[in-house]
Protein backbone atom coordinates (compact mmCIF):
# COMPACT_ATOMS: atom_id res chain seq x y z
CA UNK A 1 0.00 0.00 0.00
CA UNK A 2 1.21 3.92 -0.77
CA UNK A 3 2.16 5.41 2.74
CA UNK A 4 1.17 8.78 4.45
CA UNK A 5 3.59 11.22 5.29
CA UNK A 6 5.72 10.03 8.17
CA UNK A 7 4.12 11.84 11.48
CA UNK A 8 5.34 12.60 14.56
CA UNK A 9 3.38 12.57 17.78
CA UNK A 10 4.70 13.11 21.31
CA UNK A 11 2.13 11.37 24.10
CA UNK A 12 2.46 11.60 27.82
CA UNK A 13 4.35 8.78 29.68
CA UNK A 14 4.87 8.36 33.97
CA UNK A 15 8.79 9.85 32.35
CA UNK A 16 7.81 12.67 30.07
CA UNK A 17 6.85 12.93 26.94
CA UNK A 18 7.38 10.18 24.18
CA UNK A 19 7.83 10.75 20.64
CA UNK A 20 5.67 8.31 18.32
CA UNK A 21 6.87 8.05 14.81
CA UNK A 22 3.74 6.91 13.20
CA UNK A 23 3.54 5.14 9.42
CA UNK A 24 0.60 4.20 8.09
CA UNK A 25 -1.70 3.15 4.58
CA UNK A 26 -3.06 6.61 2.61
CA UNK A 27 -6.02 4.40 1.86
CA UNK A 28 -9.19 5.15 3.96
CA UNK A 29 -10.81 2.89 6.28
CA UNK A 30 -9.51 1.64 9.87
CA UNK A 31 -6.32 -1.17 9.91
CA UNK A 32 -4.88 -3.24 12.52
CA UNK A 33 -2.02 -1.61 14.82
CA UNK A 34 1.85 -2.43 15.30
CA UNK A 35 3.96 -0.86 17.75
CA UNK A 36 7.76 -1.59 16.48
CA UNK A 37 10.58 -1.47 18.80
CA UNK A 38 13.73 -0.42 17.72
CA UNK A 39 17.01 -1.74 18.31
CA UNK A 40 19.45 0.67 21.16
CA UNK A 41 19.93 3.15 17.78
CA UNK A 42 16.29 4.53 18.65
CA UNK A 43 14.76 5.44 14.95
CA UNK A 44 17.26 5.36 12.35
CA UNK A 45 16.75 4.85 8.69
CA UNK A 46 16.40 1.29 8.24
CA UNK A 47 13.69 1.28 11.67
CA UNK A 48 12.24 3.66 9.41
CA UNK A 49 12.31 1.58 6.41
CA UNK A 50 10.93 -1.85 8.57
CA UNK A 51 7.88 0.33 9.45
CA UNK A 52 7.38 0.98 6.26
CA UNK A 53 7.47 -2.09 4.86
CA UNK A 54 5.35 -3.47 7.78
CA UNK A 55 2.86 -0.03 7.18
CA UNK A 56 2.78 -1.14 3.73
CA UNK A 57 0.73 -4.69 4.38
CA UNK A 58 -1.91 -2.76 5.66
CA UNK A 59 -0.85 -1.74 9.08
CA UNK A 60 -0.58 1.33 11.87
CA UNK A 61 2.95 1.26 12.95
CA UNK A 62 4.23 3.45 15.84
CA UNK A 63 8.14 3.52 16.81
CA UNK A 64 8.45 4.81 19.97
CA UNK A 65 11.41 6.87 20.85
CA UNK A 66 12.94 4.33 23.39
CA UNK A 67 15.25 6.42 25.16
CA UNK A 68 12.98 9.71 25.46
CA UNK A 69 13.96 10.45 29.10
CA UNK A 70 17.93 10.42 27.93
CA UNK A 71 17.58 12.15 24.67
CA UNK A 72 16.20 14.75 23.18
CA UNK A 73 13.39 14.17 21.04
CA UNK A 74 14.02 12.74 17.25
CA UNK A 75 17.98 11.73 18.46
CA UNK A 76 19.32 8.66 16.23
CA UNK A 77 22.27 7.24 18.08
CA UNK A 78 24.98 6.24 15.31
CA UNK A 79 26.40 3.12 14.17
CA UNK A 80 29.49 3.38 15.50
CA UNK A 81 31.41 2.96 18.64
CA UNK A 82 30.03 5.81 20.50
CA UNK A 83 26.52 5.16 19.33
CA UNK A 84 26.82 1.77 20.18
CA UNK A 85 28.51 2.48 23.61
CA UNK A 86 25.85 5.15 24.43
CA UNK A 87 23.12 2.69 23.57
CA UNK A 88 24.05 0.21 25.78
CA UNK A 89 24.39 2.78 28.82
CA UNK A 90 21.42 3.78 28.45
CA UNK A 91 19.61 0.30 27.99
CA UNK A 92 21.10 -0.47 31.12
CA UNK A 93 20.26 2.62 32.94
CA UNK A 94 16.34 3.06 31.91
CA UNK A 95 13.89 1.02 34.60
CA UNK A 96 12.38 -1.42 33.57
CA UNK A 97 9.13 -0.64 35.10
CA UNK A 98 9.77 2.80 32.67
CA UNK A 99 10.08 0.43 29.64
CA UNK A 100 6.47 -1.09 30.29
CA UNK A 101 5.56 2.15 31.05
CA UNK A 102 6.41 3.64 27.54
CA UNK A 103 5.03 0.55 26.16
CA UNK A 104 1.45 0.53 28.13
CA UNK A 105 1.22 4.31 26.79
CA UNK A 106 2.38 3.39 23.41
CA UNK A 107 -0.12 0.75 23.15
CA UNK A 108 -3.25 2.54 24.46
CA UNK A 109 -2.65 5.26 22.10
CA UNK A 110 -2.06 3.01 18.90
CA UNK A 111 -5.48 1.30 19.82
CA UNK A 112 -7.88 4.63 20.08
CA UNK A 113 -5.96 6.09 16.95
CA UNK A 114 -9.08 6.55 14.45
CA UNK A 115 -7.29 4.56 11.79
CA UNK A 116 -6.89 1.51 14.00
CA UNK A 117 -9.16 -1.15 14.44
CA UNK A 118 -7.92 -1.67 17.93
CA UNK A 119 -6.24 -5.35 17.38
CA UNK A 120 -2.42 -4.22 18.29
CA UNK A 121 0.92 -6.57 17.62
CA UNK A 122 4.01 -5.93 18.60
CA UNK A 123 7.25 -6.33 16.92
CA UNK A 124 11.46 -5.47 17.43
CA UNK A 125 14.88 -6.25 16.92
CA UNK A 126 17.86 -6.38 19.40
CA UNK A 127 16.61 -4.49 22.52
CA UNK A 128 13.52 -3.91 20.71
CA UNK A 129 12.95 -7.64 20.27
CA UNK A 130 13.04 -7.94 23.95
CA UNK A 131 10.64 -5.10 24.83
CA UNK A 132 8.23 -5.95 22.19
CA UNK A 133 8.12 -9.69 23.65
CA UNK A 134 7.58 -7.82 27.80
CA UNK A 135 4.75 -5.44 25.56
CA UNK A 136 3.18 -8.66 24.92
CA UNK A 137 2.76 -9.35 28.55
CA UNK A 138 -0.05 -6.65 28.00
CA UNK A 139 -3.59 -8.31 27.68
CA UNK A 140 -4.15 -6.00 24.61
CA UNK A 141 -1.40 -7.49 22.12
CA UNK A 142 -2.27 -10.26 19.94
CA UNK A 143 0.82 -11.56 18.85
CA UNK A 144 4.60 -10.44 18.58
CA UNK A 145 7.51 -10.96 16.32
CA UNK A 146 10.59 -10.66 18.32
CA UNK A 147 14.21 -11.13 16.29
CA UNK A 148 17.27 -11.64 17.86
CA UNK A 149 16.14 -10.26 21.33
CA UNK A 150 18.47 -9.39 23.36
CA UNK A 151 19.30 -9.75 27.50
CA UNK A 152 15.84 -12.39 28.02
CA UNK A 153 18.43 -15.03 28.72
CA UNK A 154 20.24 -13.53 30.78
CA UNK A 155 17.92 -11.31 32.69
CA UNK A 156 20.01 -8.35 32.72
CA UNK A 157 17.68 -5.47 30.95
CA UNK A 158 16.87 -2.04 32.56
CA UNK A 159 18.33 -0.92 35.56
CA UNK A 160 20.07 -2.73 38.09
CA UNK A 161 19.99 -5.56 35.53
CA UNK A 162 17.75 -8.27 37.21
CA UNK A 163 14.72 -8.26 34.92
CA UNK A 164 11.65 -10.62 35.15
CA UNK A 165 11.03 -11.56 31.60
CA UNK A 166 11.52 -14.97 32.05
CA UNK A 167 9.31 -15.27 35.20
CA UNK A 168 6.49 -13.88 33.37
CA UNK A 169 6.09 -15.43 30.08
CA UNK A 170 3.35 -17.24 31.07
CA UNK A 171 0.97 -13.99 31.46
CA UNK A 172 1.75 -13.90 27.68
CA UNK A 173 -1.98 -14.97 25.87
CA UNK A 174 -0.91 -13.79 22.42
CA UNK A 175 0.64 -15.45 20.13
CA UNK A 176 4.89 -14.77 19.27
CA UNK A 177 7.36 -15.40 16.64
CA UNK A 178 10.59 -15.89 17.94
CA UNK A 179 13.58 -15.52 15.26
CA UNK A 180 17.46 -16.50 16.15
CA UNK A 181 20.92 -15.63 14.69
CA UNK A 182 22.71 -18.76 14.32
CA UNK A 183 26.13 -16.98 14.56
CA UNK A 184 24.45 -14.19 16.69
CA UNK A 185 27.19 -14.37 19.86
CA UNK A 186 24.59 -11.67 21.95
CA UNK A 187 22.34 -14.78 22.51
CA UNK A 188 24.36 -17.64 22.22
CA UNK A 189 22.77 -21.97 21.91
CA UNK A 190 22.98 -22.22 25.31
CA UNK A 191 21.03 -18.67 26.42
CA UNK A 192 17.68 -20.10 23.47
CA UNK A 193 17.96 -22.89 25.49
CA UNK A 194 16.89 -21.31 28.22
CA UNK A 195 14.69 -19.35 26.66
CA UNK A 196 12.96 -22.13 24.90
CA UNK A 197 12.47 -24.37 28.08
CA UNK A 198 10.93 -21.49 29.70
CA UNK A 199 8.31 -20.80 26.74
CA UNK A 200 7.49 -24.99 26.99
CA UNK A 201 6.94 -24.74 30.65
CA UNK A 202 4.99 -22.11 30.58
CA UNK A 203 2.48 -23.00 27.34
CA UNK A 204 3.78 -20.05 25.60
CA UNK A 205 1.99 -20.26 21.76
CA UNK A 206 4.71 -19.47 19.40
CA UNK A 207 6.79 -20.06 16.36
CA UNK A 208 10.62 -20.54 16.85
CA UNK A 209 13.34 -20.23 14.25
CA UNK A 210 17.03 -20.14 13.92
CA UNK A 211 18.32 -18.92 11.24
CA UNK A 212 21.54 -18.95 9.82
CA UNK A 213 22.53 -15.11 10.33
CA UNK A 214 24.35 -12.79 12.71
CA UNK A 215 23.29 -10.13 15.01
CA UNK A 216 21.48 -7.35 12.99
CA UNK A 217 21.24 -9.81 9.64
CA UNK A 218 17.60 -7.87 9.33
CA UNK A 219 19.21 -4.08 9.31
CA UNK A 220 19.99 -2.95 5.30
CA UNK A 221 22.89 -0.93 6.32
CA UNK A 222 26.32 -2.64 6.68
CA UNK A 223 27.21 -6.39 6.39
CA UNK A 224 25.80 -8.19 8.60
CA UNK A 225 22.92 -7.81 6.46
CA UNK A 226 21.11 -10.67 4.56
CA UNK A 227 18.29 -9.77 2.25
CA UNK A 228 17.51 -12.91 1.39
CA UNK A 229 16.54 -13.85 5.43
CA UNK A 230 15.14 -10.49 5.02
CA UNK A 231 12.26 -11.61 3.13
CA UNK A 232 11.89 -14.76 4.51
CA UNK A 233 11.46 -13.04 8.18
CA UNK A 234 8.93 -10.23 6.60
CA UNK A 235 6.85 -13.86 5.27
CA UNK A 236 6.76 -15.17 8.87
CA UNK A 237 5.90 -11.76 10.32
CA UNK A 238 3.16 -11.29 7.48
CA UNK A 239 1.45 -14.77 8.24
CA UNK A 240 1.21 -14.36 11.92
CA UNK A 241 -0.11 -10.80 11.75
CA UNK A 242 -2.38 -11.99 8.89
CA UNK A 243 -3.44 -14.42 10.96
CA UNK A 244 -3.57 -13.19 14.77
CA UNK A 245 -4.72 -9.22 13.84
CA UNK A 246 -7.54 -9.85 11.41
CA UNK A 247 -9.78 -12.41 12.72
CA UNK A 248 -12.31 -13.62 10.30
Amino acid sequence: MILREHEMIDIPTGSGPMRLHVLRPAATGRFPGVVLFSEIYQVTAPIRRLAAMIAGLGYVVAVPEVYHEYEAAGTVLAYDQPGTDRGNALKYTKPITAYDDDARAAIAWLADHPACTGRIGTMGVCLGGHLALRAAMNGAVSAAACFYATDIHSSTLGEGQQDDTLRRIGEISGELLMVWGRQDPHVPFAGRQVIRETFEAANARYEWYEVNGQHAFLRDEGHRYDPALFLQCMAWVRSMFERTLRPG
